[in-house]
């Protein structure tokens, strides 16, 4: 039997395979473009691949030598390389596992951002499973010259400070911070026409890589809506964003919106661009109670994008 080493090496190099991440409803999901077999492939080469598709694209490369990874994974936006990136992370274990090259439930990951964990959860239904990474514990602080700044957050999005949420805007991290702008209603947060133009300097001022306005599901306690609008990636909307949903759910227990002894969080994202989306945060915790990271995982499936 090859190693996983040898099983990706024998891949086509450089060929893309399409999976959509999250998806919650046909066409939805974020379209994950991964290439299992980039050892070969410069950063120039990566990153004509993200700009070609459009999306954030993942790059599996080989672990380094007598180290405990499995694999080293590489994020490329059409703009710049990222440390991390959540839903791509959930798509190519899920890929790897569907093709039979990862044949075990767990995988060690070397990231820019450090060390992922991944863990395969099997179905009674066979052939059935689903993937879910670790994300450590959240960080939350005050975003910078917050008097200053919310009216620039408020004008950008064009909405007034009545349909603010009565809980701070904030600043939370897992592997990327995120400005985490709270809505009191769905509706509002769906009709949202920000102006684009302003965000990248906006979020440089926020020290912050992107915007993510939320709202409550009223129906659903536990769930909550979300939009993502990043910084400088290379495009306007993110249909589905796992880091940030990983933020939100530890900005949700700063700000006692959810139970503390709440296990899960449910994120919605992507309505607004016909590309409905749910990301599922399991919170891990310690001996003491504390939440010390979370899971982070949702359903895939392959792109009508296939591959290319």
């Amino acid at each position: 039997m090859m190693s996983l080493q040898q099983s990706l090496a024998a891949l086509p190099a450089g060929k893309v395979v399409t999976v959509d991440v999250f998806a919650a409803g046909p066409h939805g999901g974020n379209p994950a473009p991964v290439v299992l077999n980039a050892s070969a492939m410069s950063d120039e080469d990566m990153q004509a691949v993200a700009r070609q598709t459009g999306h954030e694209s993942g790059f599996v490369k080989a672990a380094p030598a007598g180290s405990d990874y499995d694999f080293s994974l590489h994020f490329w936006v059409p703009n710049h390389e990222m440390e991390m990136c959540g839903h791509v992370t959930v798509g190519t274990v899920w890929l790897m596992t569907s093709l039979g090259i990862l044949t075990r439930d767990k995988a060690t990951i070397l990231t820019r951002s450090g060390k992922v964990y991944a863990r395969i959860v099997r179905s009674a239904i066979a052939d059935k499973f689903r993937v879910e990474i670790t994300q450590p514990a959240g960080q939350i602080s005050a975003i910078p010259r917050s008097e200053e700044l919310q009216p620039e957050i408020l004008s950008l999005l064009g909405i007034k400070p009545d349909q603010l949420a009565d809980v701070p805007v904030i600043n939370a991290c897992t592997s990327r911070i995120k400005t985490l702008v709270p809505l009191k209603d769905s509706q509002t947060l769906h009709n949202l026409q920000p102006n684009f133009s302003l965000i990248a300097e906006l979020c440089q001022h926020l020290d912050s890589t992107g915007l993510y306005p939320y709202a409550p599901d009223r129906d659903n306690p536990g769930r909550f809506f979300a939009r993502q609008f990043p910084k400088s990636s290379g495009y306007q909307e993110d249909a589905a964003t796992g880091i940030a949903a990983a933020a939100l759910a530890f900005g949700l227990r700063h700000g006692g919106q959810i139970d503390p002894q709440q296990q899960q969080v449910i994120i919605c994202q992507g309505q607004a661009m016909g590309r409905p989306s749910q990301i599922e945060v399991t919170f891990r915790f310690n001996s003491r109670g504390e939440a010390e990271g979370c899971w982070l995982g949702g359903d895939v499936r392959y792109s009508e994008e296939h591959s290319g």
